[in-house]
């Protein structure tokens, strides 16, 4: 992923698992309320503007060809458009991401510890793989680079997305503003003066969509664990969804990022152990009728990423309404329309 460091900086540990509800369990209609912001058949879709900043150095020792002509990485543009469809379809066409602003930065990024690459310097670390330790890049300097506390205040933009070389420093998503919380690391911290919190995904061109899509669910992760531990959101809705073999024997659902119903370790999406799933009772919520059934790798794409990221994110409740205090459309949640957790 990002910069090789999702397994270092992570949240709850994927077996950290509360008292799952019990399986067929159909959520009573008394809990129910219909929100009147949506119809009554459908779900809004909403817009939620990017501003893009690429970092893609030239280095003149290699005939001022880019990193991603240098090391023949993939083209930005085309892993943002191909990641934004895939986020419209897997959304029920809710969440529609528009790339309303391009910052080309042709400098490479501070990290924390005030290190900076040249451009001969990076292209020698990489190909040697010795490259700089700490790795974190500092958040606040490119804030402060980018202009970004003034540009949100003047409503340019909803979010942030990077497109950076390996090793950059980038966490695969983080949070900013007040009320921030983790979002797969650490919130930016002293942002509280921003006018709203937001979320700075970090992508990398070395990468595929499929890692970006990974990026994407760990920032979901993070944020459905947040609205449910709210007070009165109970049963936790969200730890039945994640639920699989491995911590759950026979009560499997969907499971997570990194577990499919069967896996038996992180990434294990090509285990063609059949195991017993609710996975399918996620494709009529609230109505969870308890219809279990055999499943294998071959549901979600035989251990390819994309595939099985595209199958996850596709279970996630997407229908108006509420449900004990939680919008029934999780996308609200994840990208960041409601303020309410």
């Amino acid at each position: 992923m990002v910069d090789y460091i999702k397994r270092l900086i992570k949240g709850k540990s994927d077996t950290a698992q509360e008292a799952p509800p019990t399986p067929g369990r159909l959520i009573e209609q008394s809990t129910r309320q219909e929100s009147p912001a949506h119809p009554p058949d459908a779900i809004v879709p909403i817009t939620r503007r990017v501003l893009m900043i690429l970092n893609d150095p030239p280095v003149a020792s290699e005939g001022n060809q880019r990193l991603t002509q240098i090391f023949s990485w993939k083209n930005s543009e085309t892993l943002a458009a191909e990641f934004i469809a895939d986020i419209r379809k897997v959304s029920g066409g809710y969440l529609n991401y528009e790339i309303v602003d391009r910052i080309q930065d042709d400098e490479f990024p501070v990290k924390e510890d005030g290190f900076t690459y040249t451009p001969e310097g990076y292209v020698t670390a990489f190909r040697e793989r010795k490259t700089h330790d700490p790795d974190r890049i500092d958040y606040k300097a490119q804030i402060s680079k980018h202009n970004l506390e003034h540009r949100k205040r003047m409503n340019e933009f909803d979010e942030v997305w990077f497109f950076a070389f390996p090793f950059a420093g980038h966490y695969e998503s983080t949070m900013v503003g007040p009320g921030s919380f983790w979002c797969n690391s650490p919130p930016v911290s002293e942002t509280d003066r921003f006018p709203s919190r937001f979320v700075m995904m970090g992508f990398s061109y070395e990468r595929g969509v499929g890692e970006m899509l990974e990026s994407f669910g760990h920032r979901v992760e993070s944020i459905m664990d947040q609205v449910y531990k709210q007070p009165g959101r109970s049963p936790n809705m969200w730890k039945r969804f994640i639920q699989h073999e491995k911590t759950n024997p026979g009560q499997s659902n969907v499971g997570t990022v990194h577990f499919a119903p069967n896996s038996e370790r992180d990434y294990d999406w090509g285990n063609t152990t059949p195991v017993t799933s609710y996975c399918d009772d996620w494709l009529t919520y609230p109505a969870l009728p308890g219809n279990a059934r055999t499943v294998t790798c071959a549901d979600w794409g035989d251990g390819d990423i994309r595939k099985h990221h595209i199958w996850w994110l596709d279970h996630l409740p997407k229908v108006p309404g509420e449900t004990d205090g939680v919008t029934n459309n999780w996308w609200e949640y994840i990208a960041l329309q409601r303020t309410d957790f």
